[in-house]
């Protein structure tokens, strides 16, 4: 049994005292609790002890000083334009829950086009503004980039002394620390052998930017002695400033022990039309689809691969298809996604890619065959090949023969020039209207161009008019506040009344109706706003608030 713990001085160490606390005063009494009742006891002699640990501490060295923070060049925020900026991050409302949305602007959600403009006005941002934007990015992933941007060195400054806006150090390249410059060789070489790995994945970033080849030439040098997820960062820096003469080293980069690098390195190679494995693989997928000339009409028949041999398997084929998927109609997919598009005209007749198109398929391959058309046509960023498997936005089914989902006709809509982009998904919205439409009008430029905006304005006029609660549609709605032209406004204006409402109605739909466009309005008139805050001088600035 353990009696009383020993004393120094009459007082009780620390560390007994603690004891004495977790085992209990009835089995660990302290050795001042004589006469007195143990829990009490304990609790003075550890009040003592705290007033004496403090009293006998010794001052520490002082700590270094922190360099002071670096200058921002960048022009001061216009005083309208802070004051917007304040209120901007201090509103954390959002949406009504339930479906239905709030009456007010979502300040939150029009942060980041106010930072996208405010960064291309070349704006700094007031110092008493720099904590509530960190804070900001740090609970919203999406405003990093912009909120970074727009916040300048100072925020890297402060992130430095904040634990809690660390996230800002490894947001930015190399850690917030910038690069030599290219000219300076024994600087650019020591940080590629001697840097962190955000730093030398900066550096490479940097270089190719401008010099290219250097870039190039720092990674084959020390290709061979770095790590495979190291190997596979470092090789995606090679998209910036891709061109033929990087394309000896991803040959030999086929040859890589990583899987994943070596696919990476069969994707980039299969960006450049002109590369070897291009034609690779522009031979293996023209063997695999002709034309039937015995057939009433010319038809396209398809013949899959019957193995995955090795030569496929090192320009990035990958032979285990996944779950469900027949090895056959896999393999041909990724043939006919990385051959160049080009190859087609003359293995099929000297046909034009409408006319490849429009060919019926034997045997049920056409689905097989369009999908990977259409994903070789946005590797390659081909406005023609898109423009044609996307077909015309009036097509009854919804898109081209090609266009197997929403998901594929938008990516084909990134290989289009943003204005015929906006005039396809005002067709399509026109003949569709918005059920389908919201997935396509995210890859439109903002602000929408005039066609577009129409588009969806006439086709939320016309929900309105079918007697249907508004909220099904909250999703366009939200677009529309962020993306329609501020020049819009007036065009609305017809639209806030509350209408008469039909039998068939919805209760109450009407004046729900007249609620959400009020809002609309309200929130465009507040984007044109703060479009006029930011170019207080009435000089034209970019058009995204």
């Amino acid at each position: 049994m353990h009696g009383p713990p020993a004393t120094r001085n009459g007082e009780a160490p620390w560390e007994e005292l603690v004891t004495a606390a977790l085992l209990g005063t009835a089995r660990r009494p302290p050795a001042t609790a004589a006469g007195r009742e143990a829990p009490l006891a304990l609790l003075d002699a550890a009040a003592v002890a705290t007033v004496r640990r403090r009293a006998g501490l010794r001052p520490g060295p002082a700590a270094r000083r922190p360099e002071p923070a670096p200058e921002d060049p960048r022009p001061a925020l216009p005083a309208a334009a802070a004051r917007r900026l304040a209120s901007l991050l201090a509103d954390r409302s959002g949406a009504a829950g339930g479906g239905r949305r709030s009456g007010s602007p979502d300040l939150m959600e029009l942060l980041p086009q106010w930072l996208a403009a405010a960064c291309a006005h070349g704006y700094a941002p007031p110092a008493q503004a720099l904590p509530a934007l960190l804070d900001a990015a740090r609970g919203r992933t999406d405003l990093r980039p912009a909120a970074l941007a727009f916040a300048g060195p100072r925020a890297l400054w402060l992130a430095r002394l904040n634990p809690d806006w660390r996230f800002a150090l490894r947001a930015a390249p190399g850690g917030g620390v910038a690069p030599p410059d290219a000219a300076d060789g024994a600087a650019v070489l020591r940080l590629w052998q001697e840097g962190l790995f955000a730093e030398r994945v900066a550096l490479l970033g940097a270089l190719r930017a401008g010099t290219p080849a250097v870039a190039r030439e720092l990674l084959e040098g020390t290709w061979s002695t770095e790590r495979a997820e190291d190997r596979l960062m470092f090789l995606d820096s090679l998209r910036a400033g891709l061109s033929a003469e990087d394309e000896p080293f991803l040959e030999r980069a086929l040859g890589d022990r990583s899987r994943n690098v070596r696919a990476t390195a069969a994707e980039l190679l299969s960006s450049l039309p002109g590369s070897a494995l291009a034609g690779r693989m522009a031979g293996r997928a023209a063997a695999c689809v002709a034309v039937d000339r015995t057939a009433a009409s010319p038809t396209l028949v398809v013949e899959a691969p019957h193995e995955c041999d090795p030569g496929m398997e090192r320009d990035g084929v990958a032979a285990t298809p996944p779950t469900g998927r027949g090895e056959r109609s896999w393999w041909l997919a990724q043939l006919v996604e990385a051959a160049p598009l080009g190859v087609w005209p003359g293995r099929l007749g000297g046909r034009a890619p409408e006319q490849i198109v429009a060919l019926p398929v034997a045997d049920g391959w056409q689905g097989e065959l369009h999908a990977a058309w259409c994903r070789a046509a946005v590797r390659q960023r081909d406005a023609e090949w898109s423009r044609v498997l996307l077909g015309s936005p009036s097509a009854p089914e919804a898109g081209g023969p090609g266009a197997v989902s929403l998901a594929e006709r938008a990516r084909l809509l990134t290989a289009l020039d943003a204005g015929e982009r906006a005039e396809w998904v005002a067709g399509f919205i026109a003949t569709h209207g918005l059920s389908e439409a919201f997935q396509l009008l995210g890859v439109c430029a903002v602000p929408w161009a005039a066609p577009l905006g129409r588009a969806v304005v006439d086709a939320l006029d016309i929900a309105r008019d079918a007697g249907s609660y508004p909220w099904s549609f909250s999703g366009v709605m939200g677009l529309a506040e962020r993306c329609l032209d501020p020049a819009e406004a007036t065009r609305l204006d017809g639209l806030l009344a509350i209408p008469d409402e039909r039998e068939d109605a919805s209760p109450g739909a009407g004046g729900y109706w007249a609620e959400a466009f009020q809002r609309l309005v309200t929130t465009l008139r507040l984007r044109a706003a703060m479009a006029g805050e930011l170019a207080p001088d009435g000089a034209p600035g970019p058009s995204g608030v």
